[in-house]
Order: structure tokens, then C-alpha cells, then sequence
């Protein structure tokens, strides 16, 4: 009995690696699947915000852990009944703007944005929907080799 449980304690892991948990939320799957087949797939920020105020001051915050010399992809889905569009702005540790999914000379929010980092550490990416409006989104990162 102690020889099966053991063998079923091993084998866990090895599944786990082998057949990850898929994602039930379908604004994740339709989000992934635009991330690009070279992209490989390494962290998601799901977003949802109430309206807030017109001025592009970014509600929703979290730090993330990045490599020098490292490409990554950052790929933003908005669900179908948001108001706004989902936005993206990196700031590195110095709170320095690194990249942003948003042009501000020509108003233009790409749907992903690029960048290849710098320096390693700890950067803060803030997400939010254009003009302070509400809505939901799933916000992907991706390391491009």
C-alpha cells in the first residue's frame, strides 16, 4: 500500500508538468490564442474596473519580474461589453516609463506592444481602459525567443 501511494506521490508532479490546468475563462482562451504561435505564454492579469475619472492616472497595478535581454510581448483583450479598451503602461523601478500600449501623439491602443528589457528586475505595469471607462480584460505576458 505505502509502495502505490509513494509511486502515485511521484507521479503527480510529472502530470501536472505534462497536462497543466487549462484555462476556464473564455476571454483568457480567445486572448491566448492571439499571442502569436513563437510567443510562449507566461503570465495573465485579469482586469476589471468600474468608471473612473478621464485623466490617464492607471488604477490597476502589479509588479512583475523581468530579464535582461529578454524579448517579451505584452497582449491586451478587452471583453465585448467593456466601454473602454484595455491599456497597458510599464514603469521600470525608478517609476521611469519603459513602453505603453497607448500613442499619445496620435491616440492610437495597440492591441500588443514589444519590448525587449534593459536591465533585470522588478517592473510595474499598470493597466487600465481608455478614458477612465469600465470594463473587463485579461492582459498576457509573453516571453518571444
Amino acid at each position: 500500500m505505502k509502495r502505490y501511494f509513494l509511486v502515485l506521490l511521484l507521479m503527480l508532479p510529472a502530470y501536472l508538468i505534462i497536462f497543466p490546468q487549462a484555462s476556464n475563462d473564455p476571454l483568457v482562451s480567445k486572448c491566448l490564442n492571439s499571442i502569436g504561435s513563437n510567443a510562449k505564454y507566461l503570465k495573465d492579469f485579469r482586469v476589471q474596473l468600474g468608471e473612473g475619472s478621464t485623466a490617464m492616472t492607471f488604477r490597476y497595478k502589479a509588479n512583475l519580474s523581468l530579464w535582461k535581454n529578454t524579448k517579451y510581448r505584452f497582449t491586451m483583450c478587452t471583453s465585448d461589453n467593456s466601454k473602454g479598451q484595455l491599456i497597458l503602461n510599464i514603469k521600470d523601478d525608478a517609476s521611469k516609463n519603459v513602453a505603453s500600449s497607448v500613442d499619445n501623439k496620435t491616440g492610437t491602443v495597440y492591441p500588443y506592444i514589444e519590448l525587449i528589457c534593459n536591465k533585470s528586475g522588478v517592473y510595474q505595469v499598470w493597466f487600465d481602459f481608455t478614458e477612465g471607462h469600465s470594463g473587463s480584460g485579461v492582459g498576457i505576458v509573453s516571453m518571444i525567443p
